[in-house]
């Protein structure tokens, strides 16, 4: 596979790599991100989010815990309830982020938990214990599910399942066999899913729209356009170009020198998440988008709070700006409203202007209106329309939300 610091980027596929980095920034500082990538097939959504697994930061654990505990805060059967001194005996370790994937051969079992054959049938201590599944081990990292509008049509059970884990952040999961205690465990999984809505069954929305509504963002995966870009892609993928970098030490130590790169800015993007937040302008903002267009999942708005950070930390600003809240209005509606909806609003902030809009949120006090002054300056320094971003991202949301036209 080729590593993920040299894929080919242009302008149809930034945003899902800027929506990558932000769920594996979250990801590491605690709080699920879930993403969706939509497109023709065949555009490199997969590869991209599969690439991704070359860059995740490492995590510290409770020492053989398959759930992935957290010294400081065990969730698991085996370590919750344990006091602090039997856990320092126990000690911990380091291992890379989980990334795990669902298959659509997958049963219940396999996804959630069953009872673990190996232990049952040990002839010199046969017991009856609980062998976690994916999503359990998947806990503190990236759970993976290609065509998920597929899943979500033949396999509602597992969808079910995946409503709990993405419901709250986190989520929850139980563990149920027959003659076991049933367990229900928490667990802080990003989930990330890839499909082509222009297949059947169609799009995830128009399935479960109850599982289309777990994810943060969705975004629509343009096909390049670029002679030099898909010059570069054939290129990496020719079989001669593989073969020569698996024989090159060199071309070895150098992706492990960019993989740790992108580590360690993670690594200092989500210490600095942890410690950001959004200012009451922009989160009064949002509130009025919410409120002003009738907007009904919640999750919406929680969504738009959490990337507009996110955006901003992966970019190096000192603080969120207006921009990363606007450029994050078609990811964050675009399977949650009506595309008629969708393009109002965003006319509605072109036709005020991104400073007018947030500037209409007068306080009633005197540290308020200072507030207001040095937003204002902020704002006109920095602000710009929403017009002025990628008009292809906007073309493919009313597309594909209506596709008569």
């Amino acid at each position: 596979m080729i590593p993920f610091y040299k894929l080919e980027r242009y302008e149809g596929n930034e945003t899902l790599f800027d929506l990558v980095m932000m769920s594996v920034v979250s990801s590491y500082a605690g709080e699920p991100l879930h993403i969706h990538a939509e497109g023709l097939r065949g555009t490199g959504k997969t590869t991209i989010m599969r690439a991704s697994k070359d860059i995740l930061p490492q995590i510290t654990r409770i020492k053989d815990c398959v759930y992935n505990c957290d010294p400081d805060h065990p969730h698991c059967p085996h370590h919750r309830n344990m006091n602090q001194d039997r856990l320092d005996a126990i000690g911990t370790e380091e291992i890379s982020m989980p990334f795990l994937e669902i298959s659509h051969s997958a049963k219940i079992g396999t996804v959630a938990g069953s009872i673990d054959l190996g232990k049952l049938t040990d002839t010199n201590n046969p017991e009856a214990q609980l062998l976690p599944g994916l999503i359990p081990q998947a806990h503190r990292g990236i759970l993976f599910i290609d065509e998920i509008n597929r899943l979500a049509d033949t396999s509602p059970e597992l969808t079910d399942i995946l409503l709990d884990v993405m419901g709250n952040k986190p989520g929850h999961i139980q563990i149920e066999e027959a003659g076991l205690p049933v367990i229900d465990i928490q667990v802080s999984v990003s989930v990330w899913a890839a499909s082509n809505p222009d297949e059947e069954p169609g799009p995830l929305e128009d399935i479960r729209r109850q599982l289309s509504d777990r994810f943060d963002m969705v975004c629509y995966m343009g096909r390049p356009t670029s002679v030099d870009v898909l010059a570069h892609i054939l290129e990496g993928n020719a079989y001669q170009h593989k073969i020569k970098r698996q024989n090159k030490k060199e071309k070895r130590v150098e992706d492990y020198a960019e993989n740790e790169a992108f580590r360690h800015k993670i690594i200092t993007w989500g210490t600095r998440y942890q410690a950001e937040e959004l200012s009451d302008y922009l989160r009064n903002f949002i509130a009025r988008l919410y409120v002003k267009h009738n907007l009904e999942s919640i999750r919406a708005i929680e969504a738009m709070q959490q990337g507009a950070v996110l955006r901003g930390i992966i970019r190096n600003r000192e603080k969120t700006l207006i921009n990363d809240v606007t450029d994050l209005i078609p990811l964050v509606l675009k399977h949650r409203v009506d595309g008629d909806t969708l393009v109002k609003m965003i006319n509605d902030i072109d036709k005020k202007g991104a400073r007018d809009s947030i500037l209409s949120f007068k306080g009633k006090n005197a540290k308020n209106k200072s507030r207001e002054a040095e937003e204002e300056e902020y704002f006109t320094h920095n602000a710009k329309p929403l017009r002025d971003m990628p008009r292809d991202r906007l073309i493919n949301t009313e597309k594909s939300l209506n596709p008569a036209d």
